[in-house]
């Protein structure tokens, strides 16, 4: 699984956040430590953990987004929160629940992380004040992702506009000369092209994209679904295709190259932002 790592700073605290698969899980040990000393943070969590009011919300968490949560366990749990003798790791919960809402990481950002649903209950118990910062914090970190991904999302868009002239230049110059096509039917010969890349891509064509997703198709196109990775390899696809079109080459041979073309690139595209989200060692 795919982590991102994000550092926010709150009344002078810096604070991890993990981005998992589009969810984001704060440090709790991080946070902790605006009540106490980093040396304690693991005792903060532990007697959060252990008040029946916080086990019914991290229940009913896990209810609502975990169909693997272990309820039965959940429930011995909370029958004993609040007696004197009762204590609880995090890691005991998540191993005994099988809960999804925490984790505890080894190593570099090491600590016990929370989703952020979570995390920010942590923050209220630990110090309104501080959750409130900390929600600030949170919120501009969104919204300086959101700006730049935005950015690149234009710079993609108008790049791939620009190829895609190129592309139906060729198209124009070398594929409806020597086509059956008339005066109402060239579109044909933009939208098989255009197809052509599609399927190479992302292995269906505009029409079975829209028949799939009704609702997304009623004011946007597969293209608009497109990744920054997806959009890039588009842009290069449709750059080669012209040149292999100019070429002469067979739609049969072009779609073989295109495909090779396409399965390399998203390879390369997808390991190098492997490569970005791996944790920096320790030296």
């Amino acid at each position: 699984m795919s982590k991102k790592t994000s550092l926010i700073t709150v009344q002078n605290i810096t604070v991890t956040i993990m981005n998992f698969d589009r969810s984001d899980y704060i440090s709790l040990t991080d946070m902790a430590k605006a009540k106490s000393d980093s040396t304690r943070a693991a005792d903060v969590i532990k007697n959060w953990l252990r008040t029946r009011s916080t086990l019914e919300f991290l229940g009913t968490w896990e209810i609502m987004y975990n169909p693997n949560f272990k309820v039965v366990e959940f429930d011995h749990f909370r029958s004993r929160a609040g007696l004197h003798t009762f204590t609880l790791s995090a890691r005991e919960w998540i191993k005994k629940t099988n809960a999804a809402g925490m984790y505890v990481q080894a190593g570099r950002y090491g600590g016990t992380y929370a989703h952020k649903d979570i995390a920010f209950e942590f923050g209220s118990a630990i110090s309104p004040i501080f959750k409130l910062y900390l929600l600030k914090e949170y919120q501009r970190l969104k919204d300086e992702e959101n700006n730049r991904l935005k950015l690149e999302w234009s710079a993609k868009r108008f790049l791939s506009k620009n190829n895609y002239l190129i592309h139906t230049d060729a198209v124009k110059n070398y594929v409806i000369p020597q086509g059956s096509y008339t005066k109402n039917t060239k579109w044909l010969a933009y939208a098989d092209e255009a197809d052509l890349l599609n399927v190479a891509l992302f292995n269906c064509t505009a029409k079975a994209w829209r028949d799939a997703n009704p609702n997304l198709a009623i004011n946007s196109n597969i293209r608009d679904y497109a990744s920054i990775a997806e959009l890039t390899v588009l842009s290069n696809l449709e750059t080669h295709n012209a040149e292999l079109i100019k070429s002469g080459m067979s739609k049969k041979e072009r779609f073989e190259t295109l495909c090779d073309i396409a399965e390399y690139q998203l390879q390369v595209l997808s390991e190098a932002d492997r490569i970005k989200e791996l944790p920096e060692e320790d030296g």
